[in-house]
């Protein structure tokens, strides 16, 4: 599952016909649609053949039943990195988390360390940092998060080069 993407998770069936209620955690909800494939965390390989967004509803092929959709209940829907990137749309500066994650942080030329995780908060994402070497051994925390905020931190974001140039992020650094 390493290359895999957790995005939503299936609730109990409803109905006669095979419908699953369908928990989405994804930005992406357009993903969900007609041949999508999905693979469950059972290594199940999942077809989409209806999807109603204003109810929350997914079908699949071959699961045209009730007791056949009931199987699938509490199932966690995965994709693969190249299917999202193939699928979502974004924006202009906007990244996938994994593009971010294993980014190295550098603030006015001073590695700060390397994005290890991203938390989402309702107000902001945070990113989960790893301290470099050189910053813990004179004394600074192991691990900081830095706000995910490109008004106030992120001044520049270089997936190529994997690297997130940032603003007083330093000073988040010393103060935790």
């Amino acid at each position: 599952m390493n290359n895999k993407i957790y995005v939503a998770k299936l609730g109990k069936a409803v109905g006669l016909k095979g419908h699953l209620r369908l928990f989405i955690d994804s930005d992406f909800p357009e993903q969900f649609k007609k041949n999508a494939t999905f693979t469950t965390n059972r290594n199940l390989q999942l077809k989409v053949s209806e999807y109603n967004p204003n109810r929350e509803l997914i079908k699949f092929e071959n699961y045209d039943d009730v007791e056949l959709a009931r199987k699938l209940t509490n199932q966690q829907l995965y994709v693969s990195m190249e299917d999202t990137k193939n699928n979502c749309n974004l924006e202009e500066g906007e990244y996938f988390w994994f593009d971010i994650i294993g980014c190295n942080v550098i603030e006015d030329g001073l590695l700060l360390g390397e994005v290890k995780e991203i938390h989402r908060y309702p107000l902001d994402d945070y990113l989960e940092v790893i301290t470099s070497k050189q910053l813990v051994e004179k004394g600074l925390a192991k691990t900081f998060l830095i706000p995910y905020n490109k008004e106030i931190y992120i001044k520049n974001v270089d997936i190529d080069n994997k690297t997130i140039e940032t603003i007083d992020s330093l000073a988040i650094l010393e103060n935790s």
